[in-house]
């Protein structure tokens, strides 16, 4: 049967948008298959599945890739075209300078980007490198698909380098009623964006799921909510989905700055060490006479220069005359790399991102914890991922719901942090004037919109790397500058509030400057249009303080800045009170 399906060609190509959660344009669609509807091998794992069986997975997915583009070009799709491409049949593709490229005859230079599918299976990652190597020559560029389905998918992720990743759905669906998927979703998009590649998420099927991974940063996204897969697939995005990505949804989540709490001693392990001119002999009676032991760090001058790993010495030496021809040299020909060597002061943080900046070996291998530049232990890279994660669903559990900026709880940790440092900040308490009224009159649906924006043009003016963004609640912020030019970002959220908020009232009532609604005791009056008012308190670094009495500072400021009157700023300049040494 799928001889007969393959001579005369009878698969049926789908193709499903894949959208720009900010614009709302299309910018391509996946290729999709289906066998004849008559057929037991309609649907495509079936079809697959007898392909594998029949040796026949090369023939097929050929196929596919002609029938797409044909397809594609005669549809007059434009964008990008997403093909499904299996690792062995890549490195198979390679291997046969007389199979085409996908589109390479089709006038589809930089339109075709390969989606590596499934696993690795027999296929090595220096074969699948140099194969895609070949791809992107001709101007192919390659996304990973369901990225997140295993530690498999993040080593490929780090290996190959993708334009593109596709978070599996299974993290998509129902992320916005569960926090430890959007903490997920939230260290993928970080890695990503430090990797230079693009987000795409699977799978989006609900309103509420698009928010959530829009507030996240996710930047494309695919489902059944923004287009089903079709033969004739949607050209533009239908109007009540662009109604959902318009401005009006833009508000959302911020990535709050990073507070410098855990660093690599969190992770550090003590391990022996050894000086690189030992013996290969030597080294190897250690991992035998110690088989808990995994890694030696080795020595030269004081210096580490590198890691042995035991698996890689064992086997390597367990070859036939390795023994003989090693076991007298010094165990430094064993440092396979060059190693990543951090000070235990960095933060967890940093030390993820040093992992997409530098060979991504490293997450694999370890890295060397120094203080004053002395060897004190070894990290590995299975420890840092369990930290972080851990150190995310500690955000989740304290996030604020609405904005998932950090609550109550983390606010109070960073400060307390700051203060037992000594390091120097300023405290800045936001808060929206007039909100109650707007709240009432547009509905909460509206407050909660004006929440989230205010959420948003905060963000915009902090500093990522040094200041911290919490929210209190209701329409309460916090913000902990460590940037220098504080004052200078405290006046652009001043000056840029009114005109952030100008599209969430009725025309006639932002010409008027404010609206007739009821007060609180009930009579009719006019209520001015939402302003913002920022309190500032600096803290030099020397007050010893609890963080209890600085809050109750930042909110002194806070409540002279609402004298002002309007989007205002006050800051306290009046001698802070000396705390108990």
């Amino acid at each position: 049967m799928l001889n007969s399906i393959l001579q005369d060609n009878r698969l049926s190509p789908l193709f499903q948008p894949v959208v720009d959660l900010n614009g709302g344009g299309i910018i391509g669609y996946e290729g999709l298959i289906r066998g004849p509807l008559d057929s037991s091998l309609h649907s495509p794992i079936a079809l697959f599945n007898r392909a594998r069986r029949d040796g026949q997975v090369v023939e097929l997915e050929t196929l596919c890739h002609y029938t797409h583009v044909e397809n594609f070009i005669q549809l007059e799709l434009e964008g990008k075209l997403f093909l499904n491409m299996s690792p062995d049949v890549m490195v198979g593709r390679h291997s046969e300078s007389t199979v085409p490229v996908p589109g390479q005859d089709a006038g589809m230079e930089g339109r075709i980007v390969i989606e590596l599918t499934e696993g690795m299976g027999s296929t090595s990652y220096d074969c699948l490198r140099d194969a895609i190597a070949r791809y992107r020559k001709h101007g192919l560029q390659l996304a990973l698909d369901d990225i997140g389905e295993g530690f498999s998918s993040l080593r490929r992720w780090s290996e190959l380098r993708p334009e593109y990743v596709k978070i599996d759905k299974y993290f998509v669906q129902d992320i916005d009623r569960d926090p430890v998927k959007r903490q997920f979703v939230q260290a993928m998009v970080e890695i990503a964006l430090q990797a230079n590649a693009a987000v795409i998420a699977e799978g989006i099927e609900t309103e509420a799921e698009l928010e959530a991974v829009r507030s996240l940063g996710v930047r494309c996204g695919q489902g059944y909510l923004l287009g089903h897969p079709s033969a004739r697939p949607l050209r533009e995005v239908e109007e009540r989905v662009r109604g959902m990505l318009g401005e009006r949804r833009k508000a959302g989540k911020s990535r709050p700055g990073r507070p410098a709490m855990a660093t690599a001693r969190k992770v550090l392990r003590e391990v022996p060490t050894v000086l690189n001119t030992l013996p290969t002999n030597e080294v190897y009676a250690i991992f035998q006479n110690q088989p808990e032991l995994q890694v030696l760090a080795v020595l030269c001058d004081g210096v580490p220069v590198g890691l042995i790993h035991r698996s890689r010495m064992l086997d390597r030496l367990a070859r036939p005359y390795q023994r003989e021809l090693y076991g007298t040299k010094p165990c430094a020909h064993f440092i396979e790399n060059e190693p990543l060597i951090v000070d235990h002061n960095t933060s967890l943080q940093d030390l993820a991102h040093l992992f997409t900046e530098k060979n991504p070996h490293h997450l694999f291998e370890g890295f060397i914890i120094t203080a004053d530049q002395t060897f004190i232990g070894v990290g590995t890279g299975f420890d840092l991922l369990r930290e972080i994660t851990q150190m995310q669903m500690d955000a989740a559990r304290y996030a604020n719901p609405l904005t998932q900026l950090p609550g109550n709880v983390p606010i109070n940790e960073h400060l307390d942090m700051l203060l037992e440092h000594g390091e120097a900040f300023a405290v800045c308490y936001a808060d929206l004037d007039h909100f109650k009224p707007f709240n009432d009159l547009y509905g909460y649906r509206n407050g909660d919109e004006a929440i989230q924006l205010t959420a948003q043009l905060l963000s915009e003016h902090i500093d990522a790397e040094l200041d911290f963004l919490g929210h209190i609640g209701g329409d309460d912020f916090i913000i902990i500058f460590r940037s220098d030019d504080w004052k200078r970002r405290s006046q652009a959220i001043v000056d840029g509030f009114a005109q952030a908020c100008q599209f969430l009232y009725q025309p006639d009532h932002l010409e008027a400057g404010g609206y007739m609604a009821l007060n609180r005791q009930g009579q009719e009056v006019f209520h001015q249009l939402l302003s913002i008012s920022l309190g500032i308190v600096c803290m030099d670094g020397r007050q010893r303080l609890p963080s209890a009495q600085v809050a109750e500072m930042a909110t002194a400021a806070k409540a002279e800045a609402k004298k002002l009157g309007g989007n205002a700023l006050f800051v306290e300049r009046r001698a802070v009170p000396e705390g108990v040494h």
